[in-house]
């Protein structure tokens, strides 16, 4: 047992010798997926055995997350370029992800545990440990990151982890210390940094955001971070992160109490750099090539979630426009552009019963829980909704009166304590009418208009099929066999089945 405690004796393990390890890497399947979960599993291997000496225990995990590099990103490409992902694939490809982070990041704070308590081969890894610390920060933040993707609960172990390894970096004098966390032109920072990022990402809001705009938000997080500001007092600060409880930041408010474990943080002048960086985007209209975000995207994709960092990270927070109110109900809600003009006009859907229920075999029903002028809060039922993200169109109809359809979007996806899925949608209309339209022409398509009198500018929304609207091609819009023409004004949002549009419209004579 003694032997156990001090990191010696024989080890049980294929990594136990250096060289048979490099062979074990060498050897691992070229299939991405395949090849994760192999390198997971040494890892949690790795962590249940005790007689590694640290610095042999330091060499493994180093070389096995070098391993992982390409694989895990390949993994990741492939799950936020999927569309309409199955649950069983998308399943597998979150589970390997997260799971290699989570293996990984218990890896190195098991050999920061292990130089704390002064186990065999500490001495020999000492100038490392501020490396370790780094980047077992960052496996919790990437651990963060594929929970919102989710748009999880984050565990407060994450909140833990991360409050004990940064207090370690302070009291031992190394968390502003410049490092090279991984070998290569961008594997500098330090431990603050890498702190900051965490907090940052957790501050941003991303349950608003889509998850490939989650994706270009933690990169942008990640390209700021050096201008993040860290404190100890309040100052110039946003939010605050309690090191001694296992809780998420919170953004600040007044009169809240100081405490010696809160440590004050916010954008400081990563704000500013981030408007520059937004005008240079509209002015030139293309990403500069200094920032990384992790792939190419489109100009107004990358600016939408630039504008929605930079109102989380403002000083004041955003403020609805509308108060919330506490109620209870049902709706019956129909997901996609499909099923919509399904409920609208049952003649357009592909069975042969006009029925309702044969119109929206799809159809849930949700629990409301709060209203406000622009839309409600609802609780999902657990058995289904595998569709649901950000930014899907729904078809909503309240279960007591029963006339009307609505249609609205899915702003936000949470999670409670209890692991209930709660998400906030934005009303587009109440009473959503069925149109048809088309290109001069061509043949008509179903689509839905949202208000039946134009708006102050003297426009209507419509919600149209995905690709039919081009800000130049004028519609004719047939409603109750009354001709109009519609005028392109502007786009408002383009979705994965749809475009919501804005334009002038014409009756016809």
């Amino acid at each position: 047992m003694a032997l156990n405690l001090f990191g010696g004796g024989k080890v049980d393990h294929p990594m136990a010798d250096a060289k048979q390890a490099q062979a074990l890497v060498a050897e691992l399947p070229a299939d991405a997926g395949k090849a994760l979960v192999e390198i997971s599993e040494l890892l949690e291997s790795i962590t249940r055995t005790d007689n590694f000496k640290l610095d042999r225990r330091y060499e493994n995990v180093d070389l096995l997350d070098g391993a992982a590099k390409n694989h895990q990103r390949k993994l990741a490409q492939d799950y936020l370029g999927m569309s309409r992902q199955q649950k069983y694939h998308e399943n597998r490809l979150w589970t390997g992800v997260f799971g290699f982070w989570k293996h990984l990041g218990d890896a190195y704070i098991q050999c920061v545990h292990g130089h704390e308590a002064n186990l065999g081969g500490a001495a020999n890894i000492r100038k490392n440990i501020p490396v370790v610390v780094a980047r077992a920060i960052r496996t919790l933040t990437l651990q963060l990151k594929w929970v919102l993707l989710r748009y999880g609960l984050p565990e407060p172990r994450i909140w833990t982890d991360l409050a004990r390894l940064y207090k370690l970096a302070e009291q031992k004098s190394y968390a502003t210390s410049a490092i090279a966390i991984y070998p290569g032109a961008h594997g500098s920072g330090t431990v603050q940094r890498e702190f900051l990022k965490a907090l940052m990402l957790s501050a941003s809001s991303t349950d608003g955001l889509p998850p490939v705009k989650q994706e270009i938000a933690e990169r942008a997080v990640a390209h700021f971070a050096e201008s993040f500001r860290l404190s100890t007092s309040p100052d110039g600060c946003s939010h605050c992160f309690d090191l001694a409880a296992a809780k998420p930041p919170a953004r600040m408010f007044k009169g809240a109490a100081p405490a010696e474990s809160l440590r004050y943080f916010g954008a400081g002048d990563a704000l500013a750099a981030l408007v520059r960086l937004t005008a240079q985007i509209k002015e030139r209209g293309v990403i500069p090539p200094d920032v990384n975000l992790g792939g190419n995207y489109e100009r107004d994709v990358v600016l939408s979630v630039l504008k929605h960092l930079a109102m989380q990270w403002s000083d004041k927070p955003p403020v609805r426009s509308s108060e919330r109110r506490q109620t209870a109900g049902r709706v019956t809600v129909v997901p996609g552009m499909a099923d919509i003009i399904g409920v609208l006009d049952p003649a357009t859907s592909d069975g042969l019963d006009f029925s309702q229920e044969q119109a929206a075999p799809s159809a849930e029903s949700w629990i409301v829980v709060n209203v406000s002028e622009g839309g409600f809060g609802a609780i999902i039922p657990a058995q289904k909704s595998d569709w649901i993200k950000v930014g899907t169109l729904v078809g909503v109809q309240n279960e007591v009166s029963n006339k009307h359809w609505g249609v609205g979007l899915i702003r936000r996806i949470s999670r409670d304590e209890h692991q209930q899925r709660q998400v906030g949608i934005q009303l587009l209309t109440k009473a959503a009418i069925a149109i048809k339209v088309a290109k001069s022409g061509a043949d008509l398509q179903p689509a839905i208009l949202l208000s039946a009198a134009p708006d102050k500018q003297g426009e209507v929304g419509v919600v149209l099929r995905e690709g039919l609207f081009n800000g130049r091609d004028s519609l004719d819009m047939t409603v109750k066999d009354k001709g109009y023409l519609l005028m392109p004004a502007s786009m408002v949002e383009d979705g994965e089945d749809f475009d919501w549009a804005k334009f002038k419209v014409m009756q016809r004579s």
